[in-house]
């Protein structure tokens, strides 16, 4: 199927769109990747939902991208005696590890990291920032606090530390077995949560061993003072706006969605912008006009894709949800303003050949109007180098292995299709001629340009580019 647009569409499964049927629907309406969240999925769900999506990909004929999301570690409070406690702004409360219900004083805090690390002067936000407290006093045994704001505090609320950097990593024993459950399947790409510091992708990398994509999730203010450091050790990025407004103040989220997304953008990286898109579609079959500027203004910045959450996981209007994200970013793309914006922002080419190629491919491609940018990818390094120039001409990345097709489908741009090895330079020629013709994007008399390595099936070798025209039939011209 042929998008009319370059960003993606990343849409979350649920209870809503579990069925293969649904899974269809969401497929045709613009869904391009789909996200598994292991906070709510067992194991057996996980894979009887990869089996649906997997076969909606072999009706479609089309890669179908698959992430899986890991839960990452989930600070909560212990239990309250009746429940729910008042609170009073200026009054002490204190957070320990006795392991007794809680009152008006006092909460059993299961996390001895966070008995640890906490200093005088760093806050703790309850409930999603609802309670906001400040340590006084810090024996790495409790904490004692002062009220700050909000008055009630109930069982088992999350904990959010904006000043705090916890000594343990992002993985939990729950997140080892997702990701061994994870690594056994046909998954794309594994999203990490509440990354800190660049250390904390070394397990999962050496656990992985390349088998899926790492995209690091960006929630805590101390991932956006090294973004530039977790960028490089990851495959991907998603700025995930929901936990990150809690610790860092609202109105410096949008900047921060900037500066992440053309950080991205500069390393040649995928970068998803997540939580809240179009939220009000959980209950309504239309969104906010706010919120169809919010989308906006993540295709209009030039990300790779947009996620729906909670919209088409169990939403009332899942089908509505991506059909609107998907008319959204065509109407921006088409936009007078969009070419300026995305070409502004456009990073220098590195000194390398894949990169030179990639630029001159895209140059050559707008100079002379061409139909498409072919490109052959086994790794999918020339498909990112390709997306990463932000071409205003689409690019189809051919590959022979269907997992980098697969996982291409998250990147700006381009439309996958799996094929054969080419066996000599004709062949690549023909083939790629017959596949833009046969996808849509070229018509008989158009020319395309097509990147490739030569000698072929060298990986990382991009070095040649070709200028070809369509026959009458398809194959490649004169």
């Amino acid at each position: 199927m042929k998008r009319g647009r370059k960003v993606k569409i990343l849409a979350t499964l649920g209870p809503a769109s579990s069925s293969e049927e649904m899974i269809r629907k969401l497929y045709d309406a613009g869904a391009d990747v789909f996200r598994i969240n292991m906070s709510h999925a067992s194991h057996d769900v996980m894979r009887d939902l990869v089996r649906r999506i997997r076969t909606v990909e072999k009706k479609a004929g089309r890669p179908i991208g698959i992430l899986g999301d890991l839960q990452g570690p989930k600070l909560r409070v212990g239990a309250f005696e009746d429940d729910a406690v008042e609170l009073e702004p200026g009054q002490t409360f204190t957070l320990d590890g006795v392991a007794k219900p809680g009152d008006k004083t006092r909460v059993y805090l299961p996390h001895p990291e966070i008995l640890e690390a906490v200093q005088p002067g760093h806050r703790l936000l309850i409930d999603d920032g609802r309670l906001a407290l400040i340590a006084e006093k810090a024996d790495g045994r409790s904490i004692v606090t002062k009220v700050v704001s909000g008055t009630k505090i109930s069982s088992r609320k999350g904990v959010s530390l904006p000043d705090t950097t916890l000594g343990v990593g992002a993985l939990t024993e729950k997140d080892r077995k997702d990701l061994d459950a994870i690594l056994k399947e046909e998954i794309d790409w594994v999203a990490l949560s509440f990354i800190q510091r660049p250390d904390d992708l070394a397990e999962v990398r050496k656990i992985a061993r390349g088998r899926v994509g790492l995209l690091s999730k960006i929630e805590k203010p101390q991932a956006v003072e090294r973004i530039d450091e977790i960028i490089e050790l990851s495959d991907a990025i998603m700025v995930a706006r929901g936990d990150l407004g809690v610790e860092v103040p609202l109105e410096a989220v949008p900047g921060i969605q900037k500066q992440i997304t053309r950080a991205a953008r500069r390393a040649g990286k995928p970068v998803v912008v997540a939580t809240q898109m179009l939220e009000s579609m959980i209950t309504a079959p239309v969104p906010t006009r706010a919120e169809v500027s919010d989308v906006a203004t993540a295709v209009f910045e030039g990300a790779d894709a947009v996620m729906l959450s909670a919209e088409s996981a169990a939403g009332d209007y899942p089908v509505e949800a991506v059909a609107t994200m998907s008319r959204i970013a065509e109407k921006v793309e088409r936009d007078m303003n969009y070419p300026g914006i995305i070409n502004a922002q456009r990073p220098e080419a590195e000194a390398t050949g894949s990169d030179a190629i990639s630029a001159a491919a895209r140059q050559i491609a707008q100079t002379l109007k061409l139909s498409a940018i072919v490109c052959y990818t086994a790794s999918g390094t020339t498909g990112l180098r390709a997306s990463r120039e932000r071409p205003s001409t689409p690019v189809i990345a051919l590959s022979p292995v269907i997992e980098t097709a697969r996982r291409l489908a998250l990147v700006w741009g381009l439309h996958c299709v799996v094929t054969d090895d080419a066996s000599d330079l004709d062949d690549m020629v023909d083939r790629a001629c017959r596949i833009a013709f046969r996808e849509e994007f070229a018509r008989p008399g158009d020319r395309v340009i097509i990147t490739a390595g030569v000698p072929l099936r060298t990986p990382g070798a991009t070095n040649m580019l070709r200028i070809a025209y369509i026959g009458s039939d398809g194959m490649s011209g004169i």
